[in-house]
This record gives structure tokens, sequence and C-alpha cells, in this order.
């Protein structure tokens, strides 16, 4: 019983931190990574496609991404839907290739990128907190109802609070070094 609600709970924090290094790793950093394209999408014949099932990315070097599209009449689409996302790129069309040349970013626009990357971690570490209380409230009703005794309710809660605090300390890991990342030039 116990162990089936502390479980759980790991499994939905793992889940959640997974989320927040995802989202993490979709932010602009001034250095060419693929995984900024991540959360892009495209119109494509009339349903909205990851660009990832639509194309091959590519970084060649640290300023330039290379989208290779395997359709050819959704270039256009692709283009649209790059220039259209909040990234700021603008990508040079060259047949069914896209040429993406990531400028570097002003100080100003880093403080922006660190802003936004402790915004994400702090929604991860909410989500993480709510699960805690969910888990929580779950071992102190099943105390109530005299289910399990006192002392494992307190064990319970005390390991609940041990795994609370790695996913915690884990999503703190990946802003200190998202953060980095971003004010490196």
């Amino acid at each position: 019983m116990l162990s089936g609600i502390l479980d759980d709970a790991e499994k939905r924090m793992k889940k959640t931190s997974n989320s927040t290094a995802d989202k993490l790793a979709s932010i602009r950093t001034g250095h060419a990574t693929p995984s900024i394209l991540d959360n892009i999408t495209v119109d494509y014949y009339g349903s909205q496609t990851p660009l990832r099932q639509l194309a091959n990315v590519a970084a060649p070097d640290n300023r330039l991404l290379v989208v290779q599209v395997y359709d050819k009449n959704s270039v256009d689409n692709v283009d649209k839907a790059i220039k259209s996302s909040d990234l700021g790129l603008n990508p040079q069309v060259e047949g069914n290739v896209l040429k993406i040349p990531i400028p570097k970013l002003s100080q100003e626009r880093r403080e922006e990128m660190v802003k936004y990357a402790h915004e994400l971690t702090e929604e991860g570490k909410i989500a993480i907190r709510n699960i805690r209380r969910d888990a929580k409230a779950d071992i102190e009703e099943l105390e109530d109802e005299h289910e399990i005794s006192e002392d494992d309710a307190h064990r319970a809660l005390e390991e609940l609070q041990e795994i609370t605090d790695k996913y915690t300390d884990k999503i703190s890991e990946l802003l200190e070094n998202k953060e980095e990342e971003i004010l490196e030039e």
C-alpha cells in the first residue's frame, strides 16, 4: 500500500523532471543544437506535425543548423513554422534544405532566456510539490483509517520528502547547467 503510493509519486516526479529537462533543452543558447527546434510543429496536409517527423535536423557547426526536409512540398510550411516560432530564427531555403544561421545572443536576450529557464524550473518544482501533497494526503488518509500505524506513516512521509528533495535538487541542477550554458559566449 505505502510502497505503491511512494512508487507512483516517484514515477510522476521523474516524468515531471524529464519534462522540465526537455523544455529546458529547447531554450536557445546561442549555440546551434538540433533540440531547439523540438517544440516546432508544422502544418502538414492539414494536421500539426512535429518538425522531427518531417525533416532531419543537424548542427554541422556552432552557428548553423541544417534542416533536410523529406517532402519537397512541405518546405514552405517548415520555413513558415520556424519563422513564426518565438526563437527569432530566419531560415534560408535552398531546395529542400533550410540553413538556419544561429546569431549570437545579446546580453539582454541571454538574461531573458535565463529568466525563462527559471520560470520553467519553478513550474517543474511546483508540479513536484503538488505530487508530494497528493501522496502525503493518501498516506495520512491511510493513517486516519487505521490501515497503517503512526510510525509507518511517519517513515513513509520521511521517504516521500527524500524523494521530493531528490527531484527538486535534480531540477535545480538542470537549471544551473542551463544558466551556465546560456550565459557562456
